[in-house]
């Protein structure tokens, strides 16, 4: 049986498993260490726990197996998916062998309800286009393309209110 529930500070490794699993690089991706600690990417993971960090941990039969989370960025500190100051920006990740059967569908759920729990008026993220099951979870879940774009990927909005 799924259970989603928050992360808990003793997790933090499989929070950063789960992080790197996020980022969609099909071709010679770094190194775990490499690609976490590269600046531009650093910044999601650094000092976890701050004020506005939230993290739901999808367990399936006691196993640990995709989470989700999100965290606020500022005009100076940017990430892929940055809105503005008060729109959290999200990650998610399903641990290999384990997509496909609807657990990102309720880790998003899950990290929406949280994030309206929270008062936050919107949502965020940044997703590669080639990314096609992902996109398509977004869009079925309300998320719509702003015209903002880092690099390759989009980012993408999902109004609360």
């Amino acid at each position: 049986m799924l259970h989603i529930r928050p992360m808990q500070l003793s997790e933090l490794d499989f929070f950063l498993d789960m992080h790197y699993e996020s980022i969609h690089i099909v071709v010679n991706k770094p190194s775990k260490d490499e690609l976490l600690n590269a600046p531009a990417i650093r910044k999601y993971n650094e000092g976890w726990g701050r004020a506005g960090d939230a993290a739901l941990l999808a367990e399936l039969d006691g196993q640990l197996v995709g989470a989700v989370w999100f965290r606020l960025f500022n005009e100076v500190n940017k990430g892929y998916g940055y809105v503005d100051a008060e729109t959290p920006e999200l990650g998610i990740a399903i641990a290999p062998g384990h997509r496909g059967h609807g657990i990102g569908s309720a880790l998003m759920q899950a990290v929406i309800e949280l994030a309206r729990a929270d008062g936050y008026r919107a949502i965020s993220l940044s997703v590669d286009p080639a990314n096609t099951h992902a996109v398509q979870l977004y869009h079925r879940l309300g998320f719509e393309r702003c015209e903002v774009a880092e690099g390759t990927s989009w980012t993408m909005k999902l109004n609360l209110a």
